[in-house]
């Protein structure tokens, strides 16, 4: 993929530098509104959409912001974005609202977001600003919605508020909607994703070792003639040995 590209940067934000289980950023909404697939997924789009503007929005002025102030001016286009943001959840989805409560807020001072403009959009074009804070969103999203369905399905049975395990067959592990489990459950994606992202690298030094090979074959087969050089000069020497010894 060309750099910087639309789809690299959705790939680098999904994958391959998620925030949430490669970069291990914005742990406090992490940890704490995870509780249901819902609320994860909530607001994983909440700030999907802080990013994607925010960057676009830093992009376009970094060239008229003064290098001293970037800091203030980038936190005041996110806080911007954000009261946008909550007064249309709290006009379209005041359940939503109420279950995030104060962490739509706090998406202000949020490391994802401030962290993006600060290393990326305030270094490039507001094209691969906006899908670099698409990419990050939608990886911040993914992560967020897997580790809030675990947690809900084995902490109260339910997925996505519907019952998939009913208690007649299932007694709800009420720790994993608990911040222990959220704990736990993280560690066990951010083990997964290592694991996973291992394996591709072992696949590729296997090639290699074998390409290794026929040099070492063709290093040999140079050395090989050498040896009948060696066993002649011996016999040279031996030859004259022999002269020297019949001429005393």
């Amino acid at each position: 993929m060309k750099p910087n590209s639309p789809s690299e940067r959705l790939f680098n934000g999904i994958i391959r530098e998620n925030p949430t289980l490669v970069l291990v950023l914005g742990m406090c909404p992490t940890l704490a509104v995870t509780t249901s697939a819902i609320n994860g997924g909530g607001m994983g789009l909440t700030t999907t959409a802080v990013l994607m503007f925010s960057n676009l929005l830093i992009a376009l002025l970094r060239n008229f912001i003064p290098d001293r102030v970037r800091i203030p001016a980038y936190i005041v286009v996110i806080a911007s974005l954000v009261t946008v943001v909550q007064f249309v959840l709290q006009a379209y989805l005041p359940s939503l609202n109420d279950a995030l409560g104060v962490y739509i807020p706090l998406i202000v001072v949020n490391c994802i977001i401030l962290g993006r403009a600060e290393s990326y959009a305030s270094k490039n074009g507001a094209v691969s600003s906006f899908f670099d804070g698409l990419g990050m969103g939608l990886g911040f999203t993914l992560a967020l919605t897997i580790l809030g369905s675990f947690r809900e399905l084995l902490g109260a049975g339910t997925l996505f508020g519907y019952t998939i395990l009913p208690e007649s067959v299932y007694t709800p592990i009420t720790i994993f909607i608990l911040a222990p489990g959220a704990f736990f459950v993280l560690s066990c994606l951010v083990a997964i994703k290592n694991r996973l992202s291992n394996r591709p690298a072992k696949a590729d030094q296997a090639p290699e070792q074998e390409a290794e090979l026929p040099e070492e074959k063709e290093i040999k087969k140079k050395e090989l003639p050498e040896a009948p050089a060696a066993e002649e000069t011996t016999a040279e020497a031996a030859a004259t040995a022999e002269i020297e010894k019949e001429g005393r």
